[in-house]
Formats: structure tokens, sequence, C-alpha cells
């Protein structure tokens, strides 16, 4: 993100007297960069200047809170919106907060302060990830090949071909080599300079995992689907979605599990998962 340090805010607001309000507590801190609009439709036609935060009024003359916010986070899910309402229904809050709002406040003689916390928790959230979104790019710059697979041999060269390539496609991988060779080096580089480099880079070694527990370590399992389940618990491919799963020593698994595997590899995007398989080559 270009603004290091300022944070862009839109207030959207038609009442004066708490335009003044919002304007106000917003304005407290300097590197706050204010627009104010008085319409849901002046809010979503100026989105392009990818406000931060967005404090937004329930009640708009030309469109409620609710079609407001989903516009909001059908551009843009990062934006965090506050929600200002004169209503005092739980169950409208819950419904704006299960849409994506980051808080829901009523406007009554604690509106200031309330906004003012408000502001403080959802500024902390955007730091955060602006930290780890430059950790990340820096993480990307650490991981470039040609700087972690030394070597001008022609071997070498077509190795960083295969490694552009395999970054570029959604395709899964299968990675060879002896052990020892850097295979996880490969895998962590194609990760790291693919699409998915914002996602998780999860590596599991095969032969570590009792075979018994195989199925619910990738696969996963729901709540009382037997004996001992207590609780929902989510496979590596589900928590590798949006990110690149590396499956070590495939070899060492027994035929029925390596099917298993192969099939899950070629229908996972079809089940909703959107995951990078790299693995060494399966002997199915």
């Amino acid at each position: 993100m270009a603004r290091d340090h300022s944070i862009r805010i839109f207030i959207v607001e038609d009442d004066p007297v708490y335009q003044r309000l919002v304007k106000y507590v917003v304005k407290m801190d300097s590197d706050h960069e204010v627009y104010v609009f008085s319409t849901g439709k002046d809010c979503l036609s100026n989105l392009s200047l990818k406000p931060d935060i967005v404090s937004l009024d329930y009640t708009l003359p030309d469109m409620t809170g609710e079609e407001v916010l989903r516009n909001i986070k059908a551009f843009d899910p990062e934006i965090g919106v506050i929600i200002l309402s004169g209503q005092q229904d739980i169950n409208t809050a819950v419904k704006l907060l299960r849409e994506g709002a980051f808080d829901y406040l009523i406007k009554d003689s604690e509106t200031k302060e309330r906004l003012q916390n408000a502001l403080t928790n959802i500024k902390k959230q955007i730091r955060l990830k602006r930290e780890v979104d430059t950790l990340k790019a820096e993480l990307v710059e650490k991981y470039d090949f040609r700087k972690h697979l030394i070597g001008q041999s022609q071997p070498m060269l077509q190795v960083h071909q295969l490694i552009e390539k395999a970054a570029k496609s959604n395709i899964n991988v299968s990675i060879q080599g002896e052990s020892g060779t850097g295979k996880e080096v490969v895998a962590k580089n194609i990760h790291h300079n693919s699409p998915r480099q914002k996602g998780p880079f999860i590596a599991l070694n095969m032969s570590a995992i009792p075979r018994e527990l195989l199925e619910s370590e990738l696969f996963g399992y729901e709540k009382g689907a037997f004996t001992g389940a207590l609780a929902r618990k989510k496979g590596q491919f589900e928590l590798s979605n949006g990110g690149t799963l590396f499956l070590d020593e495939i070899a060492d698994l027994d035929i029925s599990m390596q099917a298993k595997l192969l099939r899950a590899c070629k229908s996972e995007n079809s089940s909703g998962w959107a995951v990078k398989v790299l693995s060494p080559l399966m002997h199915v």
C-alpha cells in the first residue's frame, strides 16, 4: 500500500449534525485523509479512491446502509465499515456485522466516545495488515530463486525456467529429486513467485504422519463423524486454500492412500478449494 502512514476515511452521513460530529472525531488525527458524502451513491462512485475506513450512516436518502455495505464489501472486502444508526434493533446490528461491518454504533450521547474507540481498533488492524503485507513482500524478495538456486549450468538454467513456468500456472506440480537436493526450496520459490504468494505455504512430511491419522490430517472431519470427534477439524487441503500445499515423501505411502491423494489433487478446485499442490512424483 502506497500510503504507509495516512488512513483514508469516507464519512457517509446526510444528517448535518452527525456529519459535523463524525468529521470532528475523524479529523482529531492529522494522519487521516477525510472525504465526506451525503448519499450512498456518491460514496460508491468514489470507491476508486480506495478508502481504508468508511463511517456509514444506516439511513441515507437514496440507499439503505445495508445496500451500501454490500457494495463496499463487493468492491473490496478489506475496507473497514463502521455503521452509525439510530436503530437499537439487535437483529439489525447482528445482520450487518454478519455482512462484514466492523462495528455497529448507536447514535446517542456516547457516539463520540464509541466512534473514537472503533477507529482506534480498526486502525490497529489496518496497520497490522500493512506490516504483514510488507513482510510478505520482503519474503518474496527473500525467495528469489536466482539467489537461492545457485548455478549457471545448463541443467540449473532449465530448473529456473521450469520454476518460472510453474509459478505462472495453476496446475499441480511434481518435484523429483534425491533427499537433500532442495525439493522444498524449489516448492517455496514456486509459491513465493506465484499469484498465491499471499496465501499460506504448508509443507507436510507424509512419512512422519501416522497412517491412521493421515486422512483426518489431510481432509479433516466434521463434529461427531466418529467417537472422539468433539469439534470440526479442517484438513490441510482446506487450510492451504488460496496458497500452496507441499506434500513430501508421498512415495512412502501405501498405494491406496496415494490413489486418494491423486484423486483429491485432481478434483480440489471443483470442491471449492483453490490450492496448488506440489509434491514428489506419485507412484500410483
